[in-house]
């Protein structure tokens, strides 16, 4: 990797927007950080990459002391620029079926795991002088479903939050973003419910494109957030 290119950590790079999103900034001359848990879906990502602008860094965001060794790892060699937090999985329950073990991994992966890459960052964007952070968050934060109330909660709990960040941190020249994406055909969803709205779903290329040219905007501006719907509405 070339050190003086910016430096792209991608949360959730294994599937989906992740993936994309990978590939997206590696297309506009960024060296990108990959984390996921699944080491072997990570390696898939370097496979075709001839330029080596892919570093894989296994990682579960549910874990602290694990978020924090990978920052570690990464800003050892690297300058971060960005941090992308788009890890999240869900739960297709109700309130009543919905166990608290689910309900912990949900909240710890998606909310906590989230807060603990930014507290990661934080320090690094103040002592460079600037960076961004771009949050895939839902739009089930700014529409009620039904069998998503812990997936809902994680989500808002984590809008709320870096809407308050974004206050505090502006005067450190830091960027903090909230893309709010619509019915996306990722792995999230079940394979059943896939097949039966793929045409109705926004494909996570459309969404990466988005993520990377907020990331490009002039440094004295920052879209703050972007609600992204697929065209016939929400499934």
């Amino acid at each position: 990797m070339d050190k003086e290119k910016a430096g792209i950590w991608i949360t959730g790079a294994s599937s989906g927007i992740g993936k994309a999103t990978v590939n997206e900034f590696v297309s506009v001359d960024c060296n990108v950080f990959a984390s996921a848990r699944r080491i072997n879906e990570l390696n898939r990502l370097i496979e075709n990459d001839d330029e080596s602008q892919i570093g894989i860094y296994p990682c579960n965001v549910a874990s602290r002391a694990n978020v924090y060794q990978t920052f570690i790892k990464i800003s050892a060699e690297y300058n971060i620029n960005c941090l992308v937090n788009n890890a999240g999985i869900t739960s297709f329950k109700s309130v009543e079926e919905n166990s608290i073990k689910e309900i912990d991994e949900v909240i710890n992966t998606n909310l906590l795991g989230s807060i603990y890459t930014i507290k990661a960052v934080l320090p690094h964007f103040k002592k460079i002088g600037g960076g961004t952070i771009i949050n895939v968050l839902s739009i089930v934060t700014e529409k009620t479903f039904t069998n998503s109330s812990v997936y809902t909660a994680s989500k808002m709990g984590l809008l709320g939050y870096s809407r308050v960040l974004r206050e505090e941190i502006r005067k450190y020249n830091i960027r903090v973003i909230n893309v709010i994406p619509g019915a996306t055909e990722t792995p999230i969803w079940t394979r059943e419910m896939r097949e039966e709205n793929s045409e109705r779903m926004m494909n996570p290329e459309s969404i990466a494109r988005l993520i990377v040219s907020t990331f490009l905007q002039s440094d004295n501006l920052v879209v703050e957030e972007i609600v992204i719907r697929p065209l016939q509405g929400d499934l």
